[in-house]
This record gives structure tokens, C-alpha cells and sequence, in this order.
């Protein structure tokens, strides 16, 4: 069994609608941001040993988490700031594809609440701030970053991607796990994201769901009861056998406007790394150590991806490694990166770059 494409991946006033337009929209610091919002944040446990963050968007207790912090388990706990705690009663509505779950607490006080934003306003420079809880132990902890890039994972024509397509922020604001489902904010204090995945290999490599993918679930919630929820959400395999896998070749076709900005020796540079990782990793790979060929491809796409000799060589490793990270075999992850290559040294040709041209 596959599990769903976001999982794969491993972070109102009361009500869920965008600002009306006259409503005031302040900038706020960092501090504002958090002691507006954090009596709204929660921890959620799932199960024996799951921890993650969690938000409340709805007086009447509607809590908004990562499907797979909470996924094929009956018995869910929210803890508020205060410390009380509250069972999980049903599941609103939960979303596979982009790894999002609409819980249901009951309480006779209304609970606090957070407004969500509009994420399709968001864009690469935006300054963002997250509150989760770290390790399951830090609890409501504060980072912030940007915006690093509005990444496209994959297009409503692609079978592999939910209805409508699917769109991730990468972000440099610091999460860990325990931080997934937590919210991330605009400089107004709107909740524009859920935090959800982290590439391990890399630093400050981090993703979020858009928070606009939450409105249709709030729109038309359901009541799912737990042991079903439990049932339906359950996942029967952790990873398919490499053996079994099927491979999809998909070469990125890029401009060559992607290297505006390289010269040849940096473009030179880049291609000698692209064939040194090649000449480690297929070996291993043809060897049947399919992980370590992954590992040696993903340590050369997360150095090139944090530190480009131009935009367009960081856009298209991120890009690589975010749908590397996507996938659910090794051998799948490998060929993911190994097309990247390909396509950059595709690029690189059609820019009339010529092997050794940047050698004495």
C-alpha cells in the first residue's frame, strides 16, 4: 500500500475565513504574534508515542493538525496552554493528499481561536513565524524565517498528486518533529501554513501546506467517528519493497534562461559535482545499496540547493529534492535526484557548456 504523497514526506477571530477587506490589518512583531496566539496553539498526542502541534480555528473547538501526526489512531489528546487536556471526539475531516486533519474537541467555554490568512498571497522573501513544539518536549517554541520559495509539487493532470494540484512554502524558519501541524504566520498574525516536512540532509530546508488547502475542509465538516477515522486512515505497509517499485522517468526540460546568472566555470562546477556523486552513487545503486546511492545524490543536490552560483541551479535542486522527498521508496528517491542531474546537464549543453571548459 503507497502511502499518500504528503506523508511521505518527514511540521479568527473564530472563524476560518480570510480578513474581510476593511477589516484593519496591523504588522506585527514577532512578540505580538505570539502572545495573541499561543493560548489558540495545542499539543496533540496520538496513540502511545505521537506528538505534534495542532491549532484551534473555531470557538466551538475545531483543531487543525497534520494527517499524519494523528493517522490510524482512535485515541487522540489535545493539551492547551493551561494544561487541560481534552479527548478528541470525532474527526471534522482530514485531507491525504496534503496531509491535513480537522479534529473535534467539546468543551462548555468557548476556546481561543486563530485567523487564517490568505497563502496565496504569499510569496519567496515573505517574513513567516512558527510555534510548535519540538521533539514533542519544547513545547511552544518560536522561530522565524522567509519564504524561501512557493514550490509547485505537482499538477492536477499528475495522478500521483490530490484534485487541484499541490502547492508547498518552503520556508527557513527552523521545525522539528513535534512541530508538524503547527501554524506558520504573516507579519499581520494570520495563519498562512501547517507546518509539515523537514529535508534531514539539509539546513533550514522546510515545508509547509498552504493554509488556503484548509478552507474547503472547514467549509463542509464531517463527523467521523474515531474507530473509523482509525480504520480508514490506517496504514498497512511502511515502504514498498524496492523490488516491486516501478520507475518514472521525469527529466526536467528547463530554459536555458535557468542558468542566467552562471558563467561557465560555475556552471562548470556544478556539473563536475552532478558527475562525481554519479560516479560514487551508481555503483552503489548497481551494487543493490540502492539508500547510500539515494544519500550520496541527496548530500550533492542539499549542498547545491543551499549554496547556488545562481537562483536558477538552488530552484531547481530544491525542487528535485522536494519531489525526492515525496516519494516513498529509496530507489524512487534515487532516480527523483538522478533526473535532476540529468536535467541540469541537459540545460547546461543546450547553454553550449562543454565538458572540461572550465578545466585549465
Amino acid at each position: 500500500m503507497r502511502r499518500p504523497l504528503l506523508l511521505l514526506l518527514i511540521a479568527v477571530s473564530c472563524g476560518p475565513s480570510a480578513p474581510k477587506a476593511n477589516s484593519p490589518r496591523n504588522r506585527m512583531t514577532p512578540k505580538d504574534i505570539v502572545q495573541q496566539s499561543t493560548e489558540a496553539i495545542v499539543r496533540i498526542e496520538a496513540g502511545g508515542d505521537k506528538v505534534g502541534t495542532g491549532f484551534i480555528l473555531d470557538k466551538n473547538g475545531l483543531v487543525v493538525t497534520n494527517l499524519h501526526v494523528v493517522r490510524g489512531e482512535a485515541v487522540i489528546k489535545v493539551k492547551l496552554h493551561d494544561n487541560s487536556q481534552f479527548l478528541v471526539v470525532e474527526v471534522a475531516a482530514y485531507d491525504e493528499g496534503r496531509d491535513l486533519a480537522l479534529l473535534r474537541i467539546r468543551s462548555p467555554k468557548a476556546f481561543p481561536t486563530l485567523r487564517l490568512g490568505d497563502s496565496d498571497q504569499m510569496s519567496a522573501g515573505d517574513s513567516v513565524i512558527a510555534i510548535g513544539n519540538p521533539l514533542g518536549v519544547f513545547d511552544y517554541s518560536v522561530s522565524s524565517g522567509l519564504v524561501s520559495q512557493v514550490r509547485p509539487v505537482c499538477g492536477a493532470d499528475d495522478a500521483r498528486c490530490p484534485p487541484g494540484g499541490l502547492t508547498l512554502l518552503q520556508i527557513s524558519a527552523p521545525i522539528s518533529q513535534g512541530s508538524s501541524g503547527g501554524p506558520l504566520f504573516n507579519q499581520f498574525g494570520e495563519v498562512v501554513g501547517v507546518t509539515t516536512l523537514i529535508v534531514t540532509q539539509g539546513q533550514s530546508i522546510n515545508f509547509a501546506v498552504p493554509a488556503n488547502y484548509i478552507k474547503p475542509l472547514v467549509a463542509k465538516p464531517g463527523a467521523i467517528a474515531m474507530e473509523k477515522f482509525a480504520e480508514q486512515t490506517k496504514l498497512e505497509d511502511e515502504r514498498p519493497p524496492e523490488d516491486n517499485v516501478r520507475i518514472q522517468k521525469m527529466v526536467p526540460n528547463h530554459p536555458v534562461a535557468l542558468l542566467d546568472g552562471c558563467n561557465d566555470k560555475a556552471i562548470g562546477e556544478v556539473i563536475d559535482s552532478i558527475s562525481s556523486a554519479i560516479d560514487i552513487g551508481a555503483p552503489l545503486y548497481n551494487k543493490g545499496d540502492i539508500e547510500a546511492c539515494y544519500r550520496i545524490y541527496e548530500g550533492t543536490s542539499v549542498k547545491l540547493e543551499r549554496d547556488p552560483p545562481c537562483p536558477g541551479v538552488g530552484k531547481a535542486f530544491g525542487d528535485g529534492l522536494l519531489r525526492a522527498t515525496s516519494l516513498a521508496s529509496y530507489k524512487e528517491k534515487a532516480w527523483a535526484l538522478r533526473d535532476t542531474f540529468d536535467g541540469l546537464i541537459d540545460v547546461a549543453q543546450r547553454r553550449g557548456f562543454k565538458p572540461g571548459a572550465n578545466k585549465p
